[in-house]
């Protein structure tokens, strides 16, 4: 037991609670009136503070399991996890027009945050069998489908924003041999994408076969003996992915979404104030100067001029009280954590804690990411939590629990 406490993450640990402590201060200061009390259950840092003896109370069982154990049920976990993604689809509470909570009695439980640890946990232990060869199709495949599956799920609540944060499995698999032509084929992917909501479909599909025509042209030129069917099967590949785009753009994002790409990509003037929330992040972020205004003594945030700032926008709050100082600290602490993590992840000799490890540090980097360039304005505004300092009992519970797999795994990586 005394081994086990030196091979503890004890800086990791630090690194979180940081975190956590920050975000209860600046959920207090979003959310202030002269009646707030950290100890109001009513109000969100006091709600916030009954998800973390929730935390607590998950982080110590989770610390008592067998590390070997996480492996052995991550399948049942996952289906679990897919059962309560389609559960929620039926019988799920909308909230700001998505169907992604399930509502027990006064409290709110999101299926698609359990969803992320639980695919963690999957892709680790696909990854971490003998007979796995991520170079083989067949299981590329399989490991694509426990990916997508959950995503899927989850755009169609709709919650695209979310089901982003899924792309962040694929540095797993890099991280894992998968070859570098695949990360072509998705920046390829995202170029055809963003062109399906600049372009015309014929205009793109034009642009498809002269460039797949010039590309084997040039092939044959160096070898004569090159196949055409590579080619073909790209051009199929991909005008059904812009069809695909067109329709998930019309037909599953809702008009909210739809208004702040098209705003991000200049195809409309923010005339109606879609915008609004951005703008007023960037302003709160903007006045904090160097050194900020104060704890309690934003103007933005005392005024409630940035929309849903205790949760997706808590960063405009530390800009604004804390300044680029206190911005710039934050970044630092979620950049040190994740440096950790996967320098760690690089100790582990049993695969399945690497590639979980691996997982844990890619999904905090891309909420990490996305959170903090809604709140510059750099990209649109996605509804994307920033991990244990935004409100919200399901993000911190799901990401509690993940770091305490982790640290599990770690404290066990000599086994």
């Amino acid at each position: 037991m005394n081994k086990k406490i030196f091979l503890f993450d004890w800086i990791s640990f630090s690194l979180m609670i940081m975190l956590i402590i920050i975000g209860l201060v600046n959920i207090y200061s979003s959310t202030f009136n002269t009646n707030s009390s950290f100890f109001d259950f009513t109000i969100p840092v006091g709600k916030q503070f009954i998800f973390l003896n929730i935390c607590v109370f998950f982080s110590l069982i989770i610390l008592l399991i067998n590390s070997k154990s996480f492996g052995k049920y991550s399948s049942i976990i996952y289906l679990i996890s897919i059962f309560l993604l389609i559960g929620v689809l039926f019988f799920g509470k909308n909230i700001s027009g998505a169907t992604s909570w399930f509502s027990i009695g006064g409290l709110s439980f999101q299926p698609s945050e359990f969803a992320k640890l639980t695919t963690s946990l999957a892709v680790a232990k696909i990854l971490s069998e003998i007979q796995t060869n991520i170079k083989k199709m067949k299981f590329l495949f399989q490991l694509s489908l426990v990916i997508i599956i959950p995503a899927v799920l989850i755009i169609l609540q709709p919650d695209p924003g979310t089901a982003l944060i899924f792309s962040g499995f694929f540095f797993v698999l890099f991280r894992e041999g998968l070859s570098y032509y695949y990360l072509l084929i998705f920046s390829i992917g995202l170029i055809v994408f963003i062109l399906t909501l600049l372009l015309d479909i014929m205009v793109i599909i034009s642009m498809i076969f002269i460039l797949t025509s010039l590309l084997y042209l040039v092939a044959r030129k160096l070898n004569k003996k090159t196949s055409i069917n590579p080619y073909l099967a790209s051009i199929s590949i991909s005008i059904f992915f812009a069809f695909s785009s067109i329709y998930l753009f019309n037909n599953i994002f809702e008009q909210r979404h739809r208004d702040r790409f098209n705003i991000i990509l200049g195809k409309e003037v923010d005339s109606k104030g879609i915008g609004y929330n951005i703008n007023q992040s960037i302003i709160a972020i903007g006045s904090g100067g160097f050194d900020g205004k104060g704890f309690l003594q934003g103007t933005q945030t005392k005024g409630n001029f940035v929309p849903e700032q205790h949760t997706d926008f808590i960063f405009s709050t530390i800009g604004e009280e804390w300044g680029f100082s206190g911005s710039v600290t934050v970044i630092f602490i979620f950049t040190l954590l994740i440096l950790r993590i996967t320098q760690r992840a690089e100790k582990q000799k049993n695969k399945f804690s690497r590639i979980y490890s691996y997982s844990l540090a890619s999904i905090l980097s891309v909420h990490f990411f996305i959170n903090i360039g809604m709140s510059l304005g750099l990209i649109p505004s996605i509804g994307i939590p920033l991990p244990f300092i935004s409100y919200g009992g399901s993000s911190l519970l799901n990401f509690t629990c993940m770091m305490f797999i982790y640290f599990n795994l770690d404290t066990n990586r000599l086994n």
